[in-house]
């Protein structure tokens, strides 16, 4: 971290409750040239379709104007550039994409508010922050199942989060930890900001769009206050059995002990969400019993890309596991197959190291202790997919299966699966 933002964070906690003011000051022309080289610099361009390489061609002229423009209160935050990505099941996600040096003053003003709510960051939320990850959340919810006996789950699921958080609300929220002027006005231009969608320029009165640098970070602190100190100073007090929450970005589980408690939390909770514009859909927010028998009701959920259960480990201790879950191994899987069949044209060597790649991805996430069955079988339809395109170049079959076998084992390995996360404690395990 640099001086900087060392002295952000030191202020935060000497005046933790209260804001601060004289943000502004921290950003200069060597933060935001720091904030340009940190961008993706082949991502997208916005609606001025400047990409990265032009933009930082001209920096030593746009970098001065643009802080005397941010300095003044006279930039003007331009409409952001939707776009829709393939979501699961054949849906769709709204996607905003802001122009580069939109970007570039969003990272600066994210870098010194994040040492400032890392402060008041709760540790259950592992999202969008750096240091956190999602492995870290699943490991975390493992210890309180696992070892605390909180069998008792409510799987939330909130609906269009991201469009739905409230600007008046959010800006309260704000009031308590920031008060610099400047850095202010221009959140309030980025949240009023217009949305160019296939031409059309509208101006949303809620929501941040999914894509913009700081939009992770104002969606935190909306639900940090939202949720997070909610339930663990109003609620969890009360309560008379243990509980947990876990929170990664909108995606959220609630654990507890007792039965009394996980029901009365489950009337109170949609009222709060409602409260602050928020709504728990209604047929994906289950009360879930871990214990339950096969046949009796529910007893997985789904969070973070795996299902979760309760099963023995191998000294016979009942603990929370989890594999992927039927829909993101669907997915993944049909993505690969896709892509096999789309670049099979290839040379062999070629296709077969950049198919490693993506099998590398796909173990480097789902590579986790429990799930060494899923990764196995992902590894054998991949390995059936391949064999199956490869025999459909040039129109006739050119590879038995034996000579086949030493191709993806021997000559030009498929890479194998294997477990990149292990959280095996010592007792039990």
């Amino acid at each position: 971290m640099s001086t900087e933002l060392t002295q952000i964070a030191e202020r935060a906690r000497k005046h933790q409750g209260q804001a601060l003011t004289n943000l502004h000051q921290f950003i200069d022309a060597r933060t935001l040239e720091d904030s340009l080289l940190r961008l993706n610099r082949v991502s997208s361009p916005g609606v001025d379709q400047q990409d990265w390489a032009s933009y930082n061609e001209e920096r030593s002229m746009r970098i001065p104007e643009l802080l005397s423009r941010f300095k003044s209160g006279t930039y003007k935050a331009p409409p952001i550039r939707r776009v829709y990505i393939p979501k699961g099941k054949g849906g769709q996600r709204p996607l905003g994409i802001p122009t580069i040096e939109d970007k570039v003053l969003q990272e600066s003003v994210r870098r010194i508010l994040e040492p400032i709510y890392e402060v008041d960051f709760k540790p259950f939320s592992f999202g969008f922050r750096k240091g956190y990850s999602a492995h870290q959340a699943v490991e975390y919810m493992f210890n309180k199942v696992s070892f605390e006996g909180m069998h008792y789950i409510i799987d939330a699921d909130i609906k269009n989060y991201f469009g739905s958080i409230n600007h008046g609300q959010l800006r309260e929220f704000l009031d308590l930890r920031v008060k610099d002027g400047v850095v202010r006005k221009m959140i309030d231009k980025w949240l009023k900001a217009g949305i160019l969608e296939e031409g059309q320029l509208s101006y949303p009165k809620e929501g941040t769009p999914q894509g913009g640098v700081i939009s992770p970070l104002l969606s935190n602190i909306y639900l940090h206050y939202v949720l997070d100190a909610w339930f663990s100073e109003e609620i969890q007090p009360r309560l008379k059995g243990r509980s947990f929450i876990v929170r990664y970005a909108d995606d959220f589980v609630l654990g507890f002990e007792e039965a009394g408690d996980v029901s009365r939390v489950m009337r109170v909770l949609p009222k709060r969400f409602k409260k602050f514009n928020l709504e728990l859909h209604p047929t994906k927010t289950q009360i879930i019993n871990l214990d339950n028998n096969r046949g009796e009701g529910q007893r997985s959920f789904d969070f973070l890309g795996f299902t979760h259960y309760l099963g023995k480990s191998r000294k016979g201790y009942l603990v929370l596991k989890r594999k992927t879950s039927k829909t993101k191994f669907t997915l993944s899987l049909s993505k690969i197959r896709d892509w096999i069949r789309q670049n099979r044209h290839r040379p062999l060597k070629e296709l077969i190291v950049l198919l490693n790649s993506k099998l590398r991805g796909h173990y480097s996430y789902y590579g986790i202790t429990f799930n060494s069955r899923c990764i196995g079988k992902f590894h054998k339809e991949v390995e059936r997919t391949l064999f199956k395109w490869l025999n459909r170049r040039g129109g006739k079959r050119s590879w038995p299966w034996e000579r086949y076998e030493k191709l993806v084992n021997e000559w030009i390995p498929l890479l194998r699966p294997r477990i990149y996360h292990s959280f095996l404690p010592a007792n039990p395990s």
